[in-house]
């Protein structure tokens, strides 16, 4: 396995010097939901973290869990790591390349680790750019939104050149319960695409199922309660059972405007590969009807009150305390 390193030449192997380099310092930018609990993670286990936003107020609070609050992009440029977590791929060509970006000086971090949403095609370019510069560059997207990063039960799954991802595996364990390599170049977009396209059907379909037991007469939680323990039971379908149930939609954990991206992102890498999706096309038609609607900063999973709507069902919060599974 090669691997370019800052200047852009190759070593066939890591030296025991580089294998320890990644975690002399590690930068990160993207202060989000997301971002911020990974981070968390991070210092948790003992890691000096320097972190930037784009908003500083969210950045602020990271300074009592012991992360370093820069003022610039450009201030984490001396970092051997830097992690980035945006929403878009815009948005990381720009906190990359723009100006003043990460990679936009003489003086770049030898290694870019993107945790972010994106499509194959903007990673494959991304990571092109970054190699001209001498930058290596692995994706690590994540299974779990922030409560679940919170309770370190993330899954992460990357691709890139496997030497530095071996070097970047304890970062990454120390993120989540479970950090693993499916290959080289964007088959972690791949991979992150087709997970969070299945992550809209399962909410669409767990919705549909939810109205028409209460509309039958079982109560939500109830229902909720025997689908959690039975087969069909996941730690997604827990930890979204309390939202469900008491409607609680203003504590955010994935808006439906990036649920939508996401989705057309999976539209469009099965129209790319000649794969038929029919359950994802019509979910995708669902998702936007609620986004139309004007739902932004509020839970995905307000598609249960639109779904009760559109049955006649007036859906009311329950008010009972309920697992989310995720509790140790």
């Amino acid at each position: 396995m090669h691997r370019a390193g800052r200047g852009g030449t190759l070593d066939a192997q890591p030296t025991q010097e580089t294998e320890t380099r990644v975690s002399k310092r590690i930068g990160w930018i993207g202060l989000g939901r997301m971002g911020e609990a990974m981070v968390k993670r991070l210092t948790k286990a003992g890691h000096a973290v320097e972190v930037w936003n784009r908003t500083a107020a969210k950045a602020a609070p990271l300074a009592e869990y012991g992360a370093v609050v820069v003022n610039s992009k450009q201030d984490l440029a001396a970092c051997d790591t830097v992690f980035t977590m945006v929403s878009t791929t815009n948005d990381l060509k720009d906190v990359l390349f723009g100006e003043g970006g990460l990679v936009a000086s003489a003086q770049r971090p030898r290694v870019v680790i993107d945790s972010s949403s994106i499509s194959q095609e903007g990673s494959a370019e991304i990571r092109a750019r970054l190699e001209a510069l001498g930058v290596i560059y692995l994706c690590a997207p994540v299974s779990g939104n922030a409560k679940v990063a919170k309770a370190g039960k993330l899954l992460v799954v990357a691709s890139g050149p496997k030497a530095v991802y071996d070097e970047a595996e304890p970062l990454l364990a120390a993120m989540s319960r479970k950090a693993m390599w499916v290959g080289e170049g964007e088959l972690a977009r791949v991979w992150k695409i087709a997970h969070n396209t299945m992550f809209g059907v399962i909410i669409q379909n767990l919705c549909e199922i939810t109205v028409l037991a209460e509309k039958a007469g079982i109560p939500r939680n109830v229902f909720l309660e025997s689908i959690n323990d039975s087969v069909l039971g996941s730690m997604y379908t827990r930890y979204k059972t309390p939202v469900l149930t008491n409607l609680t939609f203003d504590q955010v954990t994935f808006t439906p405007k990036l649920l939508l991206k996401d989705m057309d992102l999976g539209l469009g890498a099965a129209k790319a590969h000649g794969v038929a999706m029919p359950a994802a096309a019509a979910t995708r038609e669902s998702i936007a009807r609620v986004v139309g609607r004007g739902y932004e900063d509020i839970d995905f999973a307000v598609l249960l009150k639109e779904t009760a709507a559109d049955a006649g069902l007036d859906i009311q919060p329950l008010n009972v305390e309920v697992s989310d599974g995720l509790s140790s």
